[in-house]
């Protein structure tokens, strides 16, 4: 699997390490009342998407970027490579 990234180009997904869905980025705030199940949620519970699905990607032998990366979970064919501190920042996620 080639993986388009937005800074250095193609590269083979073997440069990268899967972390997970892209979702991990929006942590609960840990001073709600409800922390404790936000938490337990946020660390435990995952959907198994098929189909598109936004994932955190790290280019371990690369640049240490962190990406998010848009994929088909059926098919392998990514429709979508971005920074993942853009993504935060557009989202107004914590960077």
């Amino acid at each position: 699997m080639i993986i388009n990234h937005p800074l250095l180009g193609p590269r083979d997904a073997s440069e990268f390490v899967y972390l997970g869905d892209a979702a991990l980025m929006k942590r609960p705030d840990w001073q709600a009342d409800d922390a404790a199940q936000q938490f337990y949620e946020y660390l435990y519970l995952r959907d198994n998407i098929a189909g598109q699905h936004r994932e955190l990607w790290y280019h371990e032998q690369g640049d240490r970027s962190w990406l998010v990366v848009t994929r088909n979970t059926e098919t392998h064919e990514i429709t979508a490579v971005e920074l993942a501190r853009d993504v935060a920042t557009r989202e107004g996620h914590a960077v």
